[in-house]
């Protein structure tokens, strides 16, 4: 029997997590990061809260990109995930990701870097694309953004948009659900 798995993604931290993400870090099963994490305390904060799965970004500097991927490949409840910082987006990806996806073939491809929230279903690969956007409070995006999903039986369902002002002195968070 499966089963059901909650994870929040996150991704573009750049060193700075605020405490108003920190609930829904701690009411899930794993934490997964797409990358800019920015800091090693970071990676340790979080691996402190729950199980992670991180690869690094183009701001990770080379303490961060020795203990942390540029790429993770692995399988939670029946669905194939693949997982990087910069993988543009459908239909705009570069080379080397339609090379990655035509290869592997996950079921969710998961990215950061453009700190532009993003979930759409890629038919030509078939696979669910993710983008949490930027939950740092660096960067030029106006909110910060996580998603939370549940993972059971080869499929990601339950996806929430969760919106947090760019600056934590301004109002709560949002949630939408999609």
């Amino acid at each position: 029997m499966s089963k059901e798995k909650r994870i929040v993604l996150l991704s573009d931290t750049h060193g700075d997590l605020q405490n108003d993400v920190l609930p829904y870090l701690q009411d899930c099963d794993e934490i997964w990061h797409a990358g800019d994490i920015g800091s090693l305390p970071l990676i340790d904060q979080l691996m402190a809260l729950k199980p992670c799965r991180m690869v690094y970004g183009n701001i990770d500097n080379a303490a961060i990109r020795s203990c942390v991927p540029l790429l993770q490949q692995f399988e939670v409840e029946g669905v194939k995930v693949c997982m990087t910082h910069i993988g543009g987006r459908p239909g705009k990806a570069p080379a080397a990701i339609h090379e990655l996806l035509e290869k592997e073939r996950p079921n969710l491809f998961i990215c950061g870097h453009s700190h532009i929230a993003l979930v759409q279903f890629d038919a030509k690969n078939n696979l669910l694309w993710m983008n949490p956007g930027a939950c740092g409070v660096k960067g030029f995006h106006t909110i910060r953004t996580i998603f939370r999903f549940d993972v059971a039986q080869g499929r990601c369902h339950s996806l929430e948009v969760i919106e947090f002002p760019r600056y934590p002195s301004q109002s709560s968070s949002q949630e939408s659900t999609a």
